[in-house]
């Protein structure tokens, strides 16, 4: 898993842009946690993984919990801190299961979505293969999914049809890409596919790479907006899906 998840830093770098410090971990991933406006008996989370350049007070000022809030009054918002340095770390998913959401569910929340924007977004694909069925829902905003090349490749196939090759015996640098995608395949015609959302701007610099994960999601699902790659896009968009997500509760 260290090796993969270097690997993922490395090809965000080169997708991304140039590498900012990478800085280092804290003992504990910092955290805030915003407290919903409305509190109902029926308590409900959404977390909220950082893009590549973002930190704390970075994912305060993109508006995400304002706008999930604006649109679920009820839930609690808990911005996370997981920066590049828990992924080249290693244990990302390990890290976030067990100082994130292991305590919010003995928190007794009745329900926990998880929200990743640009390598947040490969966080959280990360978090579901590893822990599948754990999270009431996913959000994904412009997720990092991957190099061009293998984009083209299921693209040019067709998730359905695509074949990710023989399970490998250990998940590495050179193989996790098609590990999450199989997993993702997988979502297809299941019921995680009705747990996923898709958000991203319709000038963003990964949006060709959304195409080819559209399948494995549910049609009315994706929201493409006008934009770029950024929370001005994005935080507007997750609002629309929480209300969405609320409604239908």
């Amino acid at each position: 898993m260290r090796h993969l998840i270097r690997g993922i830093l490395l090809c965000a770098c080169l997708c991304l842009g140039a590498c900012m410090g990478l800085g280092r971990t804290e003992t504990t991933i910092p955290t805030a946690l915003i407290a919903a406006p409305q509190a109902t008996a029926q308590r409900v989370l959404v977390v909220v993984l950082p893009g590549r350049g973002d930190d704390l007070e970075g994912l305060r000022r993109s508006g995400i919990a304002e706008a999930i809030q604006g649109a679920w009054p009820e839930a609690d918002v808990e911005l996370v801190a997981m920066t590049m340095p828990y992924y080249f770390e290693g244990r990302m998913p390990q890290r976030l299961h067990s100082e994130v959401i292991e305590p919010a569910r003995r928190r007794g929340y009745a329900g926990i979505w998880l929200a990743g924007a640009s390598m947040g977004g490969m966080g959280t694909l990360l978090y579901e293969r590893q822990y599948p069925g754990q999270l009431d829902g996913l959000v994904l905003m412009a997720p990092y999914l991957g190099d061009r090349g293998l984009i083209r490749e299921i693209a040019a196939k067709g998730l359905k049809n695509w074949s990710p090759g023989a399970e490998p015996v250990a998940i590495d640098a050179g193989n996790y890409q098609r590990e999450v995608w199989r997993d993702v395949q997988a979502w297809s015609g299941s019921g995680r596919s009705k747990r996923a959302w898709l958000a991203y701007g319709d000038a963003d610099r990964l949006a060709r790479a959304m195409p080819a994960l559209r399948p494995a999601l549910v049609a009315d699902q994706v929201l493409v907006r006008p934009g770029g790659h950024a929370w001005v896009v994005w935080s507007p968009a997750a609002g629309e899906i929480f209300a969405r997500i609320r409604a239908a509760r």
